[in-house]
């Protein structure tokens, strides 16, 4: 593994979030100034490769992984495309607990999912279900997100109270008799034979 494949598959995983010189010298066990030198590295590789769509910006003093200029009409068509008007089950689960502990960070839902969300945050973002409610007081001042007015409109809410109570559909499942098991029918009937 070299460095640059290193700070790549970061900058992957920590999405639009992106990563400070600071962090990535930490992880890396490696000084900034050398650190800055191989980024830079990896943007020419990015706009040199024509089969690439990838490249880097810098915003403030985070780096952050991003697709071309070039690619943005392709991807507002997409976005607005009714194959991209799904969302997934990692986006659901992360519009839920977004709905239901707002305002809350993205690390936050990390947490709660056990699994990285900045991509299923960025579709919630870009289809508007949520937004940012401000920014958490400390380091590095990480974005608060909660729903928006275009989710409450969706759903038909007039305030987040409307939710449903997550204890009593708790409380509804677990008072089913029946599991809630796609081959629970499959099973039940060779244990009868």
């Amino acid at each position: 593994m070299n460095q640059m494949s290193q700070i790549e598959a970061m900058l992957f995983v920590v999405g639009d979030e992106g990563l400070s010189l600071e962090e990535l010298s930490f992880t890396l066990d490696c000084p900034t100034a050398e650190l800055y030198d191989v980024i830079n590295e990896l943007k020419k590789h990015y706009e040199n490769d024509e089969s690439s769509a990838l490249t880097i910006l810098e915003v403030g003093n985070h780096f952050v992984l991003s697709t071309k200029k070039i690619f943005a009409p392709l991807l507002k068509d997409f976005a607005r495309s009714p194959m991209s008007n799904r969302l997934s089950q990692a986006a659901l689960e992360t519009l839920s607990i977004i709905a239901y502990k707002q305002p809350i960070t993205r690390s936050e839902v990390d947490e709660l999912r056990g699994v990285q969300s900045s991509g299923a945050v960025q579709t919630l973002v870009a289809r508007q279900l949520i937004e940012e409610q401000g920014r958490v007081e400390g380091p590095g001042r990480a974005i608060l997100y909660g729903t928006s007015n275009y989710f409450m409109d969706y759903f038909g809410l007039k305030d987040i109270k409307e939710l449903p109570d997550v204890q009593m559909m708790e409380a509804d499942l677990a008072d089913e008799e029946e599991p809630l098991d796609l081959f629970y029918d499959r099973f039940k009937e060779e244990d009868e034979v």
